[in-house]
């Protein structure tokens, strides 16, 4: 998980959550995982674990032929209609990482990141929420998420309301939709509303203008920081928390998609080291089960 974009500050007006004000953000409460090299689950048919190694061969294989400073999309390998038990092996060896992901709308997705940095299982989800997609992709991030936010999202600001109390969210909806107008290159332009004097009418105004969009993450790090996709292009909610789920820093983010949910080019090569490093003990557990 990557640093905090702009200093945090503990004090002050707005430093704490607003009594009235509902956090629109995705709750998926679970403690952070480190990686650790997995175990092989108790009674596993060594049938499965021989063809779970392989799958997860091809998928390094696939790692190893891609270049990820010259193509951002990373191999992606279908697992849809993999046998059950295979596929239990498979989910075990990758476990659950920092990043979970949700998507929704016609096409509703559940994403999560692997205990491998930039390695993420992908479920496609049916309109009764059952999985009738599943694949393991790398990169940065799955490109469908940013999609997804942007297929759902206004190019401008709309036109709002402004109560009489509206203080100071008719100059944030400018920012943005300046920013919106003008922004050149990948750089996020952030907007920190953590200490900024809003009125309940300026909370008002900014759900109305930035309503809750289709994409949900949540990146388990440094406590946990929710970002969610608005109802404007490029623009995100992203909030951050401390362990005792306290808001430390709330800020808008005008950016393809925020840093922070990212796997940096670093992450990924590690990531197909480790990865190696587990095909080639999962082929050790295999053979020693073979010469029992």
């Amino acid at each position: 998980m990557k640093d905090f974009p702009i200093p945090v500050h503990m004090t002050g007006a707005g430093s704490q959550p607003v009594d009235d004000e509902e956090l629109q953000y995705l709750a998926m409460p679970r403690d952070m995982n480190t990686f650790r090299m997995p175990v092989v689950p108790e009674r596993t048919d060594p049938a499965a674990l021989r063809e779970a190694r392989d799958v997860l061969d091809t998928f390094l294989a696939q790692m190893a032929r891609w270049d990820p400073a010259a193509t951002a999309c990373g191999p992606r390998l279908e697992l849809t209609g993999a046998p059950a038990p295979v596929l239990a092996v498979v989910n075990e060896m990758l476990g659950e990482g920092e990043v979970a992901i949700r998507i929704d709308g016609e096409r509703a997705f559940r994403i999560q990141e692997s205990v491998f940095t930039g390695l993420w299982r992908v479920f496609l989800l049916d309109r009764d929420r059952r999985v009738i997609a599943d694949w393991l992709e790398a990169g940065a991030l799955p490109p469908l998420v940013v999609d997804a936010a942007q297929a759902a999202a206004l190019p401008a600001p709309p036109l709002v309301n402004l109560p009489a109390d509206a203080m100071n969210s008719p100059a944030l909806l400018s920012e943005i939709g300046s920013q919106m107008a003008t922004r050149t290159g990948t750089a996020a332009h952030v907007i920190n509303l953590t200490l900024f004097p809003l009125t309940p009418d300026d909370h008002v105004v900014l759900e109305q203008a930035l309503p809750v969009g289709p994409v949900a993450m949540i990146s388990r790090g440094f406590g946990n920081c929710h970002i969610t996709s608005t109802g404007l292009r490029n623009v995100w909610r992203v909030q951050y928390f401390n362990s005792m789920q306290t808001l430390i820093l709330n800020t808008i983010e005008i950016v393809d998609v925020p840093a922070v949910a990212l796997a940096a080019s670093e992450d990924l090569a590690d990531s197909r080291e480790r990865l190696a490093e587990l095909v080639a003990w999962m082929s050790e557990t295999c053979s020693e089960g073979t010469e029992h």
